[in-house]
């Protein structure tokens, strides 16, 4: 056998397809509900330290003091900015950005 009819069935062989049916690990559908659950409590937090700031921000514009409300808004904000772009984030490293 000479070397390039080696290497021309070699290269046949590596060239075929290799048929995958994707499935489901086992669970996958309790950590869907576990996911969804985690985000509505990022959600909910998220909302609860805007009214927080708002609160105080009133308090610290009604008896004067250092000014630290902001922060904490643009801090939520953020926070929410990224948890609510996550999935598709993941979806962009997990697909290669296709």
């Amino acid at each position: 056998m000479t070397t390039a009819k080696a290497v021309d069935e070699a290269i046949t062989v590596l060239a075929q397809q290799i048929q995958i049916t994707p499935v489901s690990p086992p669970g996958a559908d309790k950590l869907v509900n576990l996911v969804n659950y985690l985000s509505w409590i990022v959600m909910l937090a998220g909302i609860a330290a805007l009214i927080y700031a708002g609160g105080k921000f009133g308090w610290e514009r009604w008896h004067g003091g250092a000014v630290e409300s902001p922060k904490i808004i643009l801090a939520a904000l953020v926070g929410g900015i990224i948890a609510t772009s996550a999935g598709m984030i993941m979806n962009a490293v997990v697909t290669g950005g296709a």
